[in-house]
């Protein structure tokens, strides 16, 4: 008998939850095949089998949380080759005495019931996955593995079938409502994993840092200018749209350049003054804030950032970030004004202790330096920092600072 274990995931993740089992008791693994998807902190990862065999008993339940090192479920390695001569002797039956052969198939009601179960099919745990998810009874799906084996592809193929598409299978479901007072029902739905480590985590930067907030607001007629003058032929050259968030970051790290503690972490009583510059970008999804990092920034031209927000942007959608797209980042930057925000004052993302947030664009009237008014596209920027590293005057220089590249980007692009 042999353990399958949560093995080591990354050096920030030692634990998860179990969040769906690919595979059930009876059925058939290869070394290397995905066993459970487990969802951690950050991202959702396969655990795959490191014994070839039967699964005989799954451990820990869906829901259930794990750590690295738990035994999650029982393989027996020499019972491994037990279903497929089973199937493979039936064939050859039925070769030798065809008319035979129905009358050794009927079986007892609970023979019959266990049969039409996926559990007796032979299939590789990726296509018991797909199965789940296009709610296909994988005993009506036909393979054409010379053992009869189930694989992905058989799935998708049957799904596309018109006799399957117009038989719907299993439907999730309700989630179950209670009630806390007559006639006012409310809905229990636990939290996802990534939800609680977010909400946990949020909580401990505001508890551990001594987190301020300080604001400023800038003109952004030039950068909206310089993108209309040179949107056309930057897309035409480097195959990218120009958008602002490649002059909001190339304008962070010049400004960390110049006040390099907000680019720093707290370890123990010392300062980690970071000499690179791998800038989170915040990115919504369905299923939480995550921040996926643009590494060195620094390094990269204009459209090099763009190039990289844009990757990041959609494997974050698709959910295909990777533990190395969400681990480090020296500083990050949130956009609300996507939203609609006009003002807030974001949280740190630990250990960072800086955090730049971007805001709505609204034309507003603003009194220009011969005393004229002119109506110009502002933003307003917040910078959330901690005051244990970071002193009032070095923030608001550093915010500052921002204000003036993203105020005259001409410079900005061409030291970028």
């Amino acid at each position: 008998m042999s353990e399958i274990k949560v093995p080591e995931l990354a050096e920030s993740i030692t634990e998860g939850t179990i969040a769906e089992w690919l595979v059930r008791v009876g059925d058939k693994v290869e070394k290397g095949d995905p066993v459970v998807e487990l969802e951690t902190d950050k991202v959702n990862v396969e655990v795959n089998s490191e014994v070839s065999g039967v699964i005989t008993e799954i451990v820990k339940e869906e829901g259930e949380d794990v750590v690295v090192g738990d035994v999650i479920a029982l393989a027996s390695e020499e019972g491994g080759a037990t279903p497929e001569p089973v199937k493979e002797e039936a064939p050859a039956a039925k070769e030798e005495a065809p008319k035979e052969e129905p009358k050794a198939a009927p079986a007892p009601a609970a023979k019959h019931e266990e049969e039409a179960s996926n559990r007796d099919v032979i299939a590789s745990p990726a296509a018991r996955k797909r199965a789940r998810e296009l709610n296909i009874d994988l005993s009506t799906v036909a393979t054409r593995d010379p053992l009869g084996r189930v694989r992905p592809e058989d799935v998708e193929a049957a799904a596309s079938a018109p006799k399957q598409q117009a038989a719907p299978a299993k439907k999730e479901e309700p989630k179950a409502a209670v009630t806390t007072e007559p006639n006012k029902p409310v809905e229990v739905v636990k939290m996802s994993r990534r939800r609680q480590t977010i909400a946990k985590r949020l909580v401990e930067a505001q508890q551990t840092a001594a987190m301020l907030t300080t604001f400023n607001e800038v003109d952004l007629t030039n950068v909206m200018k310089l993108r209309s003058e040179r949107k056309d032929k930057f897309l035409d050259k480097h195959g990218v749209k120009l958008g602002f968030m490649s002059f909001f970051t190339k304008a962070v790290v010049g400004a960390l350049k110049d006040f390099p503690l907000l680019n720093a972490e707290i370890q123990g009583t010392d300062l980690l003054v970071k000499k690179f510059y791998d800038i989170g970008i915040a990115v919504s999804t369905d299923d939480g804030l995550v921040v996926p990092v643009v590494r060195d920034a620094d390094r990269l031209d204009f459209a090099g950032v763009e190039r990289e927000i844009a990757n990041l942007g959609k494997k974050a959608r698709n959910k295909e970030l990777g533990l190395n797209d969400l681990s480090g980042g020296t500083f990050t930057i949130t956009n609300g004004g996507t939203f609609g925000s006009m003002l807030s004052t974001p949280i740190l993302n630990a250990p960072q202790v800086g955090i730049l947030g971007m805001h709505n664009i609204i034309k507003r009237p603003v009194a220009m330096p011969d005393d004229s008014i002119e109506v110009r596209p502002m933003m307003y920027l917040a910078l959330s920092y901690d005051h244990r590293i970071v002193d009032g005057k070095e923030a608001v220089q550093f915010l500052v600072r921002v204000k003036q590249l993203l105020e005259d980007p001409y410079d900005l692009l061409l030291e970028g």
